[in-house]
């Protein structure tokens, strides 16, 4: 049973986790190499990996989609997608998919003569099921060794824990105030029926004893 249990927490853990990593802005420093559009198809159960700006997107089997192909300071392509989110899931609330197409279309260079730019996005690359994070902004910066401090991150996941901490308080108060008592008084009332049961299984065996004791009056007794 106790495996059970961690295993459970372990699970839950890991979806947690998946999805705040999934959800959460993430910043990468790469240099902007070409900016394209595509058709792509909708039609499975990828489509949770793109947005849904808007109520038609429900419907369609594929529509247009623009990317941004970078590459990272190691020499590790990267390819964005840049989509509205619009009111829907994540909350980033992005509806200048053009004007960050065009910033992009300003950062393109060469190996020769690089510009450098961090972007920030969400989701995951994964090419088997051509899966791409979403490019919620971008911007230029010094060089490829600048620091990008995650501030909103840091804030959020400290509230978050924050919260699980109360959470977790007001549980243990309730427990111990609401929850404690009735298991003290079951255990209590279980401990009286036991007891209850003892003394009638004393009782009994006494009333047996007893009636045994007189059948044996009964018996006759050895002759001489």
């Amino acid at each position: 049973m106790r495996y059970v249990k961690w295993t459970f927490l372990t699970l839950i853990a890991l979806i947690v986790i998946g999805f705040l990593h999934y959800t959460l802005p993430q910043h990468d420093i790469v240099r902007v190499v070409n900016t394209y559009q595509e058709r792509q198809d909708l039609g499975d159960w990828t489509r949770i990996f793109w947005s849904t700006p808007d109520d038609q997107s429900g419907t369609l089997t594929n529509r247009d989609v623009q990317f941004i192909s970078t590459v990272m300071p190691n020499g590790k392509p990267m390819v964005y997608r840049n989509e509205d989110t619009g009111w829907n899931w994540p909350p980033y609330f992005k509806f200048d998919t053009a004007s960050l197409q065009t910033q992009a279309d300003d950062l393109k260079s060469t190996a020769e003569a690089p510009k450098w730019a961090v972007v920030t996005h969400y989701g995951w690359r994964n090419p088997y099921i051509s899966a791409f994070p979403n490019a919620v902004t971008i911007r230029p910066v010094a060089g490829p060794d600048v620091t990008i401090i995650p501030w909103f991150n840091i804030f959020f996941l400290g509230i978050l824990l924050l919260a699980g901490l109360m959470i977790r308080r007001m549980w243990l108060q309730f427990r111990e105030r609401s929850i404690d008592p009735v298991i003290e008084d079951m255990g209590e009332a279980w401990d009286g029926v036991e007891a209850h049961a003892d003394a009638a299984g004393a009782q009994a065996r006494g009333v047996w004893g007893r009636f045994t004791a007189w059948l044996d009056t009964w018996k006759g007794k050895p002759r001489v």
